[in-house]
């Protein structure tokens, strides 16, 4: 009798510590791969109370896969304002965020939000996470190594044929996203990024075709952002961010491996991810405190420090590390962001186009 009622008392607290955890408010964020300061989420966890059940993706094509089948599970997510995020506004996926719980909404710069309110009027589903621009990541000693007068301005290194064949043999690669490529090759071509015709379509085929077979890969972002690092390949076509990660991780290797990055000289593809509430979330109340909590500028400073993008926050920028702040890699000057162009939301047919174009492409056919 006795020794039931120890075990009795010492069950008691497991018990306790389980309904505890049962009852304590859970936030589900699903974001891109190495895109936040893990310290950020500890401390918001810290403040709060709520608990961070954190996944990651590394494409559109992923997040929407995931969106599309209903009942996610997520509370937060960062979708791309163009398409994604776009697209989840007029299916009508997205939970109006409630500004009366995020009082550092004030924070954001009206700016760029502006950008934004073309495809989310009165920028009432989503606030700006961090953003950037697509470009070349390229290894800068080996290319040198190969071809000393090599074009070091824009995208004619990787997408004319008779370059990437000459650097095939130290490594090339495209990030594997239709969405963030495919304008930017139009751009490269002189037409417009927006088109949805097929003939254009046709010519962005080809020219991403007659590079194929020098190519070494066509990974995700996050995969990408490790080839560079290593050295394994010496020109990529990808996030401007990912490629300052890269070089970051390759100078403390200490191996020699020097990455730069090289925003197309015609005008960069500009983007922004967005911090979205899913219509279904489960904890909607939580999402709106880990925005509010994000757009403090010593949480966005400590978020663009860790990963290397600009924020929408610009009282952050004084508290960001100084050698990120003054990258002009990392933010871009004004110049260079009056000729930078943010891609329109396509009509469904030309979307299905780019995918079955995209889908060839990766064949090799």
């Amino acid at each position: 009798m006795r020794r039931g009622v120890l075990f009795a008392c010492l069950l008691l607290p497991a018990v306790l510590l389980a309904r505890l955890a049962t009852a304590q408010p859970v936030l589900n964020v699903y974001n891109w791969t190495d895109y936040i300061d893990p310290y950020v989420v500890q401390r918001f966890q810290q403040q709060t109370g709520i608990r961070v059940r954190y996944d990651v993706y590394d494409s559109l094509e992923t997040l929407e896969g995931k969106l599309s089948a209903g009942r996610s599970g997520y509370d937060l997510i960062v979708p791309t304002s163009e398409p994604t995020f776009a697209r989840l506004v007029k299916a009508g996926a997205l939970r109006p965020l409630d500004l009366a719980r995020i009082p550092n909404w004030k924070n954001l710069d009206p700016r760029l939000m502006a950008r934004v309110a073309q495809v989310d009027p009165g920028n009432r589903h989503g606030a700006i996470y961090l953003w950037g621009t697509v470009g070349l990541g390229v290894r800068l000693d080996r290319v040198r190594a190969l071809w000393p007068d090599a074009p070091l301005d824009g995208l004619d290194l990787l997408l004319k044929p008779e370059n990437a064949q000459r650097l095939a043999r130290c490594g090339l690669a495209v990030m594997d996203s239709a969405t963030d490529v495919l304008p930017s090759v139009l751009k490269w071509l002189g037409r417009d990024p927006d088109s949805a015709d097929p003939t254009d379509a046709r010519a962005a085929e080809q020219a991403l075709l007659a590079i194929r077979p020098h190519l070494r890969a066509i990974p995700g972002s996050g995969a990408l952002l490790d080839m560079l690092a290593t050295g394994e390949v010496c020109a990529a076509l990808t996030y401007s961010g990912d490629v300052i990660q890269a070089a970051a991780r390759a100078r403390e290797a200490g191996r020699g491996v020097e990455i730069g990055y090289v925003a197309p000289k015609t005008g960069a593809h500009l983007w922004f991810d967005m911090l979205a509430v899913p219509a279904d979330a489960p904890n909607p109340e939580a999402a709106m405190a880990f925005i509010d909590f994000l757009l403090q500028p010593d949480s966005m400073a400590a978020i663009t420090s860790q990963v290397r993008y600009p924020n929408a926050v610009p009282a952050s920028r004084p508290l960001v590390a100084q050698a990120v702040r003054d990258d002009a890699n990392v933010y871009p000057p004004e110049e260079a962001l009056s000729r930078a162009f943010v891609p329109a939301t396509l009509p469904q047919a030309a979307e299905r186009l780019r995918t079955r174009l995209w889908s060839r492409f990766k064949a090799g056919r």
